[in-house]
């Protein structure tokens, strides 16, 4: 089956509520959509929110790179060799990728579409259903319990606390979170690399019987070497998300024993080839996975959903990107229920455009 046409666009997405991390306030988030159309009608979708403190690079780059005539070249081409077709995007646009995650992700949707089966069932389903967290960005103790509030009447079960701008404020509204729902709730951490070696040890010194399940990048990636002045068994716990780029960082963190948890975004590595390249690398090192997302569509959260569900070592989901949107190009994807997300049945992705 041949490749007819492509289409992409852009469109802000504005949220239900603004948030605050360490570095900014959001308030809405600007999404790239890839549409790429089958001879016979099928429409894969791809869709991209790439970080530029990050990645440096911005959701309208990603825009301008999809306009600019090299996606013109697979016109004709057979969608079975889309491995191949993700492999020459790969080098055309490198060290760009969102551009390639929106890329990787229509042509697996497309793909999987024709063939008649789910993206995880093209690779082998490990995970059937997993609890997601839901982020609480940075605010008082009164609010952070607030907001916490709702997510319990919602059903959750896991909290993603930002944190990283003071480490004494940060243990408290942990330890408060504690007090009033006890139990229920498991809290993971996300400091955005706001912390230094040593608000990083005063906040596990305030927390430590409170039994934070993880803490996402605390220190800026070039410090990481801090690290290495924590305990094996603290490292353990630590889960890298900045300096957690590529394949060659995950090598390096990997070799250094720096963290042991990867927290794998498609918006940091370029799709669900580049994910499955870093988690390859982990699972001989004894690292766990935890997908993460930026504010993205149903589309590049479903996707990073597929990807989890077929590695074996995926520990941990923090999939919540699209909760937050007021607005969305298309529907489906996954579910959520008590916590837990699934996805579901059809083919491809799974979602319908809207």
């Amino acid at each position: 089956m041949k490749i007819k046409s492509f289409k992409s666009y852009k469109k802000n997405l504005l949220l239900q509520k603004p948030y605050t991390i360490a570095r900014e306030t959001i308030t809405d988030v600007e999404n790239v959509f890839l549409e790429i159309e089958l001879e016979n009608g099928i429409v894969g979708i791809g869709a991209a929110n790439p970080s530029p403190e990050v990645v440096g690079e911005t959701p309208a780059q990603t825009w301008q790179h999809l306009q600019s005539g090299f996606l013109e070249s697979f016109i004709g081409k057979d969608i079975r060799q889309f491995l191949h077709h993700i492999f020459l995007s790969k080098q055309h646009f490198a060290n760009l990728p969102g551009t390639q995650a929106c890329i990787d992700i229509a042509l697996h949707d497309a793909f999987t579409k024709w063939l008649g089966i789910s993206v995880v069932d093209f690779y082998g389903r490990q995970h059937e259903r997993m609890l997601t967290s839901v982020t609480i960005g940075i605010k008082d103790v009164a609010a952070t319990l607030e907001e916490a509030e709702g997510y319990y009447q919602k059903g959750f079960r896991i909290l993603k606390v930002k944190t990283g701008l003071d480490a004494a404020l940060d243990a408290e509204r942990i330890i408060k979170l504690k007090e009033k729902f006890g139990q229920h709730f498991i809290i993971r951490v996300d400091a955005n690399t706001g912390y230094t070696l040593e608000d990083l040890k005063q906040f596990l010194s305030l927390t430590k019987q409170y039994k934070v399940e993880l803490i996402e990048q605390p220190l800026l990636p070039s410090i990481d070497h801090e690290l290495l002045q924590l305990p094996a068994q603290t490292r353990a716990l630590l889960a890298a998300d900045e300096s957690l780029k590529n394949e060659t960082s995950a090598l390096s963190i990997a070799a250094q024993k720096l963290y042991g948890i990867f927290n794998i975004k498609l918006m940091k590595c370029g799709g669900i080839q580049n994910a499955f390249n870093i988690a390859n690398i982990a699972r001989p090192a004894g690292i766990s996975l935890f997908w993460g997302c930026n504010d993205e569509s149903i589309v590049s959260i479903t996707a990073a959903l597929h990807a989890a569900f077929a590695c074996p070592h995926t520990k941990y989901i923090d999939l919540d990107g699209s909760l937050d949107l007021a607005e969305d190009v298309v529907t489906g994807g996954f579910t959520i229920k008590d916590g837990y997300m699934y996805l579901h049945g059809g083919n491809g992705l799974g979602v319908t455009i809207i």
